[in-house]
């Protein structure tokens, strides 16, 4: 079973879909500062390859995954002092998602899982928001693994436990295994480390980058990162959208016969 773009499909391949093994993935990011070394869309990038990587672990087991056209603006306030970043309002993101949820319900779509990489504290309250005002709703079903909680957290790696994981190891490596061409990897090898929490920060009280130790926009150590890191972190991803996904089906009780064994690792 092939995995499809949203957009790349005409109406009536869009009705012959069938409705009851269907999910329709919404990657989702944000345009911010990512330090003096990765592009601004970092986070979008990351969410779209862990939709594509989650979209073809479920298509593996009988699962029809359509990824829907990402959506590239988030909530960022940390970063709204930097140039280059687009910050929405949260309310803005929470809308949109929720009204996305309820153009797919009215096509009969059950499912949509939102793949996320931008990890502001305001923008996960919008789709967390989101979340609840479809189920409010009795609209389609949003999942939303969110990457700050477990279990999921726990598989992202040391740096990402830690807090001080924006723009540093984790993501560089993500970006270098996804799209390398777009990462200054002469400034990438001598930045040093930032070693300040900004899980932390937040929870100190702090509400901008710098404020949190990170005046570049970046914390953690990206000087560390590699290629084969960032692969396996997108096979992390992609798993853990796949077993959301696949957990909310069984919950739901609907086309639980149709799924396949677990891949193999």
């Amino acid at each position: 079973m092939a995995v499809r773009m949203w957009d790349e499909m005409t109406w009536e391949e869009m009705r012959d879909l069938p409705r009851s093994a269907t999910v329709a993935i919404l990657p989702v990011g944000a345009i911010e500062a990512h330090g003096p070394h990765l592009p601004l869309a970092t986070d979008l990038i990351i969410s779209s390859a862990m939709a594509a990587r989650g979209a073809s672990n479920l298509a593996a087991r009988g699962v029809e995954a359509v990824i829907l056209p990402a959506l590239p603006y988030g909530a960022a306030p940390f970063a709204a002092a930097f140039p280059g970043t687009i910050p929405v309002n949260a309310s803005t993101v929470a809308a949109l998602v929720t009204e996305i949820g309820t153009a797919l319900r009215a096509q009969s779509l059950h499912w949509l899982a939102v793949a996320n990489a931008h990890l502001d504290p305001a923008h996960l309250d919008s789709l967390r928001a989101a979340a609840r005002e479809a189920s409010e709703r009795d609209s389609v079903r949003i999942i939303f693994p969110d990457l700050t909680e477990k279990p999921w957290a726990l598989r992202l790696g040391e740096e990402f436990r830690s807090g001080a994981c924006h723009a540093g190891r984790f993501e560089s490596s993500i970006i270098m295994a996804a799209r390398p061409a777009l990462v200054q990897d002469a400034t990438r090898r001598d930045l040093p480390a930032v070693t300040a929490s900004l899980s932390r920060a937040i929870r100190a009280g702090h509400r901008d980058f710098a404020a949190a130790g990170g005046p570049r926009a970046y914390f953690g150590a990206p000087a560390d990162a590699s290629r084969e890191e960032g692969e396996a972190m997108i096979a992390v991803l992609g798993a853990i959208l796949e077993e959301a996904v696949i957990a909310a089906m069984m919950e739901d009780g609907a086309g639980a016969s149709r799924l396949r064994p677990e891949r193999q690792s």
